[in-house]
């Protein structure tokens, strides 16, 4: 955990920068952008929803794929409200809402710097008495209103793999220490929702459900904090805008017996990225007792019967794509002008090589489609025959793209082609035929 006398200062003045490049260049747009905008919700633009796939992808290989000991999941979005009282969150789910009566903002209390004090008119003691709102989106099942089932869009992922415990044991022949992994889309009725893509209305989880014997689970929450932590140190994160930061036991749920947050350092200050909880046997219990069935393991080896703890490490995709964004943001000089880059990790770089014609010449092109026929079926590719090749590679600079790959009118005799690295800028002449296996020692 870090001093904080030490950590270093947020850059306020990233967080615009972030804004601009994502509708300059393609990763995200205002939703409903033509009728003015919906609030809270983005869009992921043809570079967005590269970047925002290989954060998810990266978190599936590091979970899953390269585990023998988690499986996969993917639940249903709409859900009975049966899950959600036995879960707690139709009485507990809420947040403090409060009204100006000046001005008619809604703000959520316990975020605001002075709790007497309307951040939107400045008046000072015209807030209503607080008031609990519940963040859960209702909506009925069924062609008529007055006799369709009410069930709720999740709030979170973690509910699907509690209810399926039973059905994932049985079918995986999996047992404790194992884990439940799932991505997807979670809805939250946010009083305040802002700072970008940070925190919306409709986001996406990539969250772990690993269940564990009850005399283990302290290591294995250990365990769950470094390794969480490590994944975004090894993904290009840097270490002195990251750190783990144990809950206060004031700030515990009821159910916790552990709780540590990895945050980073945002152009507002740190906040969350990722929650490793320890919730004990809290949620298997709820299910069980609510829905009857059995949700416990019997060990034949030891001939005992227990209901597993359950570590939980929960972050969300789209507030990490953006972490992930403002982390790789680089400006610096390069002969009186300013190059803008993005330092991306080349696992999470929207496209990994972009392949440039230095003209569109005739001449040129065939070859420079030959070359996008080697490597576009091992990688995402970018083709760009426009403008001169100085604004070509600013543009892939800005999107992150590890390597160019120019093809010039020496390609014609020497069957040759320039590869630029993004970082350095340096240049490399390559043989046609051996382009694949240079790139594949790069990008492995």
């Amino acid at each position: 955990m870090s001093d904080a006398s030490t950590d270093p200062r947020p850059d306020e003045s990233l967080f615009d920068k972030i804004v601009n490049l994502s509708k300059r260049r393609g990763f995200v747009f205002q939703s409903a952008e033509i009728y003015g905008g919906f609030r809270s919700t983005y869009d992921y633009g043809p570079i967005g929803v590269l970047l925002l796939r290989n954060v998810k992808d990266a978190w599936w290989r590091s979970m899953v794929q390269m585990r023998t000991d988690v499986v996969g999941l993917d639940a249903s979005i709409l859900s009975p409200p049966a899950i959600w009282e036995a879960s707690g969150h139709l009485k507990n789910f809420t947040d403090p809402l409060v009204d100006c009566r000046n001005c008619g903002a809604r703000h959520r209390q316990d975020k605001l710097d002075d709790p007497d004090v309307c951040p939107t008119c400045g008046v000072k003691g015209q807030f209503t008495e607080a008031r609990q709102f519940n963040l859960m989106f209702k909506t009925h099942a069924g062609p008529m209103v007055e006799s369709a089932a009410e069930v709720y869009l999740r709030p979170e992922t973690a509910q699907g793999m509690f209810v399926n415990f039973s059905n994932v044991l049985n079918t995986s022949r999996k047992k404790p220490p194992f884990g439940i992994a799932q991505i997807g889309k979670s809805f939250r009725n946010e009083i305040t929702p802002g700072n970008f893509v940070f925190r919306t209305r409709e986001f996406e989880q990539m969250e772990l459900e690993f269940f564990v014997p009850p005399a283990d689970a302290a290591q294995w929450y250990e365990y769950w904090c470094q390794t969480r932590m490590q994944w975004y140190l090894d993904h290009g994160m840097p270490p002195e805008k990251l750190r783990l930061r144990a809950h206060d036991a004031d700030e515990l749920s009821h159910y916790s017996s552990g709780t540590s947050d990895v945050e980073f350092l945002f152009p507002w200050g740190w906040d969350e990225l990722e929650g490793i909880a320890n919730r004990g046997d809290y949620d298997l219990t709820q299910h069980a007792m609510h829905s009857g069935d059995k949700l416990d393991y019997f060990d034949q080896e030891t001939n005992t019967r227990y209901r597993p703890h359950v570590i939980e490490p929960a972050a969300g995709a789209t507030r990490t794509m953006m972490a992930f964004l403002l982390a790789a943001y680089d400006e610096e000089d390069v002969r009186g002008e300013t190059r803008v880059v993005l330092r991306l990790h080349h696992r999470l770089a929207p496209y990994k090589v972009a392949v440039l014609p230095l003209s569109k010449k005739d001449t040129l092109v065939p070859v420079a489609q030959e070359v996008l026929a080697m490597v576009q079926p091992r990688w995402m590719c970018d083709y760009d025959e426009t403008q001169a090749i100085g604004r070509r590679y600013r543009r892939q600079d800005e999107l992150g793209t590890p390597y160019c790959v120019t093809i010039d009118f020496d390609t014609l005799d020497d069957r040759a082609v320039t590869v630029r690295e993004r970082d350095s800028m340096e240049q490399e002449r390559v043989a046609i035929a051996d382009l694949v296996s240079y790139l594949d020692e790069r990008l492995r």
